[in-house]
């Protein structure tokens, strides 16, 4: 590469700004628009892509919509209600809050689509259960939220893969149902571990609930547990596109907060907009400046020119997924995971059908790096939002999650070695792929 190109000054730009603190969708803004300008290019080219992308793609509208169906819910009492429930189902066993943490991600995955917004919302509350008169250690809760918090956007609904569907035109249903056997197999590996943990360091077993309770901690948490059920209903019936699904996933959070559980004042109801707004607009500044960026690097050739080089590697589909693996592994550890979707991950996917790979396949398989890249050091967001909430030193917090992520990668290896633990599903549901 010319290191005097437009093409890589504009990389330098962006990562010197990205480095600065500048925000990453304005960083890739600032170095496209450079970049245009260097090599002559017309400047309306960067509204026009704004105006393409975001504007263009009904898809990108379920991200907003299911960040407040999350926040909804986290302002309400069904966060709550929840995790009374799971602590029903698995907190009479030795170390049966850890399990109740790994039970309710399970649960959560099927409402919010979002890690962060797992680790924020019901994720303070495990916290702070678990933490209580000195049970847990402050950095083993804080470990075992953050690596559990992954599960949501691989069990649907997932933003990450509905993003990966705007950057493939793979289909969101089906792209969904391939995360659900992933998404339980991690769960059931970290369930595994907090077992083994649990014996090794004797931890508390919590007082069993009356079974005459255990009718009354149903019927509360009921309408809550049924807010999957209706959203993944609405989308494999067909009723509704996966968009419309999660308008309908917000509606339902807000009603049942309102009407059911009365949980939700007009202050709440106004914290939650301004919360999911701003957390909208930063991945939607994101989006915006990864269009501008991949339609530099479309100019640049960089997909049929990366394609071209792997395909000389001659790597089998197999030997390709395992390099993918581990670009994104390590990209993950410097790189936030939307930006790895948007800007490295399109550069793959050509090769990827040139192979034959299935594309639902490798989404999923992209999204488990991705959300591995969440909770590995040094930069794993996940990490750092575990700090803050639990005042435990990061380095206490790595390494309480190191066995975690150890099961984590195994989970990896197993769904990039054996395809049919993805694409069983989406094929029993009539996929074709």
């Amino acid at each position: 590469m010319n290191l005097a190109s437009p093409f890589s000054i504009s990389i330098v730009v962006i990562t010197v700004l990205a480095f600065l603190g500048l925000p990453i969708g304005l960083a890739m803004i600032t170095g496209s628009t450079l970049y245009l300008f260097l090599v002559g290019a017309d400047m309306g080219i960067v509204a026009e892509q704004f105006l393409n992308g975001m504007y263009s793609n009904y898809v990108i509208l379920a991200v907003p919509l299911f960040i407040l169906a999350a926040e909804f819910m986290n302002v309400g009492s069904m966060t709550e209600r929840l995790l009374t429930f799971c602590n029903v189902l698995v907190g009479r066993f030795r170390g049966g809050l850890a399990q109740v943490n790994v039970v309710q991600s399970i649960i959560f995955a099927g409402m919010s689509g979002s890690a962060i917004a797992d680790a924020a919302g019901s994720g303070r509350m495990m916290q702070n259960m678990m933490t209580r008169d000195g049970r847990y250690t402050p950095s083993y809760a804080a470990a075992l939220t953050a690596v559990t918090s992954v599960i949501g956007p691989i069990i649907p609904p997932s933003i990450p893969m509905i993003i990966y569907a705007l950057v493939s035109d793979a289909s969101i249903g089906y792209l969904f149902l391939g995360g659900m056997v992933p998404g339980l197999l991690m769960a059931a590996l970290q369930m595994m571990q907090v077992a083994i943990t649990a014996r090794r360091k004797n931890f508390p077993v919590e007082d069993p609930i009356p079974l005459r309770e255990v009718p009354r901690i149903t019927v509360r948490a009921f309408p809550a547990l049924m807010m999957p059920v209706v959203l993944l209903g609405c989308i494999y019936t067909g009723i509704t596109t996966p968009t419309e699904a999660a308008a309908i996933a917000a509606a339902y959070a807000l009603v049942i907060s309102i009407v059911i559980y009365r949980s939700i004042s007009l202050k709440d109801f106004y914290g939650s907009l301004l919360v999911s707004g701003k957390s909208s607009a930063s991945i939607g500044m994101l989006i915006a400046g990864a269009l501008v960026f991949n339609y530099v690097v479309t100019i640049e050739n960089i997909p049929d020119s990366l394609r071209v080089m792997l395909t000389g590697l001659d790597l089998s589909p197999l030997g390709f997924l395992i390099l993918v693996n581990v670009i994104l592994l390590l990209l993950g550890c410097v790189l936030e995971g939307t930006a790895i979707l948007l800007i490295i991950v399109p550069v793959f996917i050509p090769t990827a059908q040139a192979l034959g790979i299935d594309l639902v396949h490798f989404g999923v398989v992209v999204v488990v790096n991705i959300m591995l890249g969440l909770v590995t050091p040094p930069y794993g967001l996940l990490l750092f939002i575990m700090t803050n909430i639990s005042g435990a030193p990061v380095k206490d917090i790595i390494r309480d999650a190191l066995p975690f992520l150890f099961w984590m990668v195994v989970c990896l290896a197993i769904i990039t070695f054996v395809p049919e633990t993805v694409l069983w599903l989406p094929r029993l549901m009539g996929y074709q792929g």
